[in-house]
């Protein structure tokens, strides 16, 4: 078993039996050594579940029922914890559309309930997961999930003289997550059509495995106050049409409302807080004590540089998004 910050550590993921937290445990009980997990979700029925499916690692893993909006059980649930992965979100944008008092009871004032939980309860490390939609968000979703980036970065500077840091990672739309368009696809394949909303119509891509690995790497790295993004492919929507449902016909029905043509991961404006790595872009938090060994090697990107799924220079071919989503 290799070496790593998680081993012999307490973990907690909030909605760890999502399709994210599900992949997360899967990851981490498999590769590393963590002291516990812990499955942080409201759903009973889904935690029974999936205690079933990691049977073989029952001395590992906890599961603890809860709500992120009840900060009392948050208190309690962060006890002992070293690190927080927090996936819990309300995320469908039409649903959030009618629901909009919902969406910020759970995507923001949740977020001050774990920044607060954390720095009280001395958690030495925080990622947020956040999305493409909350730059220049234009629907909902997006806007809470800015506001609750925001509120995770200044957690850094809230902390005070405690030493919990947090970071944000951001990444698209994630290959058959629940939700997504694959499953949707699969299923409306049966009826020999495909809704297509708009053919011009591009999305930045990951799999599960690959954004856990992502997060994973972003513990190691951070030093508090990033918003990490992944350099990711993107892809048409035609495409993954074609790559689903070859034999189908598309039928255009039009975009829907909060929906953009293209989505982007890093504006012309966060761009001039932005440092290139390797595997990612880091945006710098705007803060006095952050200092320039912080990510030395990244190298500043140009002017009027965006991240944007239109602009991509790496885009997946048909047989390669048939490949991510056979995996």
């Amino acid at each position: 078993m290799k070496k790593h910050l998680f081993n012999n550590k307490s973990i907690l993921i909030t909605g760890g039996t999502g399709s994210f937290g599900k992949a997360f445990c899967r990851i981490v009980l498999d590769e590393y050594q963590p002291e516990r997990l812990i499955v942080f979700s409201r759903d009973e029925l889904k935690q029974y579940e999936m205690s079933q499916q990691y049977a073989d690692h029952a001395d590992r893993i906890r599961y603890f029922i809860g709500d992120v909006r009840d900060k009392d059980r948050l208190m309690r649930a962060f006890d002992g914890v070293d690190y927080v992965v927090h996936a819990a979100a309300l995320k469908q944008v039409p649903a959030m559309e009618y629901n909009p008092s919902e969406a910020i009871k759970t995507n923001i004032y949740s977020a001050m309930n774990i920044i607060d939980a954390a720095i009280d309860k001395g958690v030495k490390r925080i990622v947020a997961l956040s999305t493409d939609k909350a730059c220049n968000p234009i629907n909902l979703y997006g806007a809470t999930k800015l506001c609750s980036d925001k509120l995770f970065i200044s957690g850094n500077s809230y902390a005070g003289l405690h030493d919990t840091r947090f970071a944000v990672v951001r990444y698209g739309n994630v290959v058959g997550s629940r939700g997504s368009v694959v499953p949707f696809f699969k299923s409306k394949s049966k009826e020999g059509v495909l809704p297509i909303t708009d053919e011009r119509m591009t999305r930045f891509w990951i799999t599960l495995q690959l954004g856990v690995r992502f997060v994973i790497k972003s513990f190691e790295r951070m030093h508090g106050g990033e918003l990490f993004v992944p350099k990711i492919p993107s892809m048409n929507i035609m495409d993954l049409a074609k790559a689903i449902a070859p034999n189908c016909r598309t039928e255009i029905v039009g975009i829907r409302p909060g929906e953009k043509l293209h989505e982007v991961m890093i504006s012309e404006d966060d761009a001039r807080q932005t440092l290139e790595l390797d595997d990612c872009y880091v945006i710098k938090p705007a803060f006095n004590w952050w200092g320039k060994e912080n990510h030395a090697s990244g190298k500043r990107v140009a002017d009027g540089f965006s991240y944007s799924s239109d602009n991509n220079p790496h885009w997946l071919s048909i047989p390669e998004l048939q490949r991510m989503i056979e995996e």
